[in-house]
């Protein structure tokens, strides 16, 4: 099978695999414990929130460990709601499922929430933002990259929105953080979400980045761990993974970015080639170096993913959405037709990809296109 969904999940790292194994067998202390078994885990857990703030360009005090992506996302929305007892948060549209639900589990709480919409291209309407700031406006959370189109988003601009409002702003970066070269010095967010298992880490960890000075209170009650904001006797060979993935991530993303961007052109180019009718969903330039979402008219999107599964990986859209009949809630937002969005497919290419899958991937995906239209008429 020649996968092409890294956007879903990517496949741990040989490098990133070594070390967790390493872990389990050697780390196997609490890392509370104050005996030698806990101090060698306390080591390993430090030294990779070392690795992972120096990946993000933050310090390490401000790296603050979680079960994965929809934990970092709830514990920002929901811990600044907690914090601040009331009032209004922006986020946007085509949020992943962890923001949206996040907020309105907050809904319920009393808040006040906007949604903010996106133009043709995928981008966040940073006009609509600035309209919808209140004067208890204390949090604007929206997402680096799009999960299901891959479009960028203007962080720098939403983050100086929030900055001179006095509010805090949290970014889901979940998609782009090992994809893209970014550097949180020169980011405006308080809070970031990251996630192992998007950029060749093990599934069940990510980080929060909390800014310092920033305004969180936990979702968990138990001891002290991450100084009191996320209890719970750390995952030390996890840690460890999303510390390596975060140290191959720095040496290597240069290198990753410029292979990725070059298959990803080969495989939208092949496509455009072999199947009529083909368009690119959302903005040309402004995205991830590795991810296509394509209309591709005449099928059925569930329909092709069902045909090629064992041969081509790829997906509907959000992996949290398979299986559903629906059009993508984010294409629907962005103008695309019921019938378009239920055609598209999104593409992500990965590091261990090569020219030679590309291509083949292509002919097997043109290939079972043209029997779904052929059929369908």
């Amino acid at each position: 099978m020649i996968y092409i969904d890294n956007n879903a999940t990517t496949p741990v790292d040989p490098e990133v695999s070594d070390a967790v194994f390493s872990s389990l067998k050697r780390d196997f202390g609490n890392p509370s414990s104050s005996h030698l078994a806990g101090r060698k885990a306390r080591e390993a857990v430090e030294a990779a929130r070392k690795e992972v703030a120096d990946f993000l360009g933050c310090g390490a005090d401000e790296v603050y460990f979680t079960s994965g992506g929809t934990e970092s996302n709830n514990l920002a929305i929901i811990g600044s709601a907690l914090f601040y007892k009331k009032g209004h948060v922006i986020t946007s549209s085509i949020e992943h499922p962890s923001v949206l639900n996040a907020c309105r589990h907050i809904e319920k709480m009393g808040f006040d929430v906007t949604y903010a919409g996106v133009d043709r291209d995928g981008i966040v309407d940073v006009g609509e933002i600035k309209r919808s700031l209140r004067k208890d406006t204390f949090l604007i959370s929206v997402m680096h990259a799009n999960n299901e189109t891959g479009v960028i988003q203007p962080i720098e601009e939403i983050g100086a929105v929030a900055k001179a409002h006095g509010a805090a702003f949290h970014t889901d970066a979940a998609q782009s953080v090992g994809k893209m070269q970014f550097s949180l010095a020169a980011f405006p967010v308080d809070f970031m979400t990251v996630a192992a298992h998007k950029f060749y880490g093990p599934k069940g960890v990510g980080a929060l980045y909390v800014k310092t000075g920033s305004h969180l209170l936990p979702l968990l009650f138990g001891a002290g761990h991450e100084k009191g904001l996320r209890p719970g006797t750390e995952n030390v060979a996890g840690i460890t993974g999303l510390g390596k993935a975060s140290q191959i991530g720095k040496r290597d993303i240069k290198l990753r970015v410029s292979h990725t961007m070059r298959l990803r052109d080969l495989l939208i180019d092949n496509l455009s080639r072999l199947i009529p009718g083909v368009t690119l969903n959302g903005h040309k330039t402004l995205r991830l170096p590795n991810t296509a979402n394509l209309n591709i008219p005449g099928i059925s999107s569930n329909g092709l993913v069902e045909k090629i599964k064992d041969k081509v990986a790829i997906s509907t859209g959000s992996a949290c959405h398979s299986g559903e009949q629906v059009p993508s809630p984010v294409l629907k937002n962005m103008g695309l037709s019921d019938e378009d969005a239920l055609s598209s497919v999104r593409l992500s290419v990965g590091k261990d990809n090569t020219e030679e899958e590309i291509v083949a991937a292509a002919g097997i995906i043109a290939a079972a296109v043209d029997e779904l239209r052929r059929n369908a008429s």
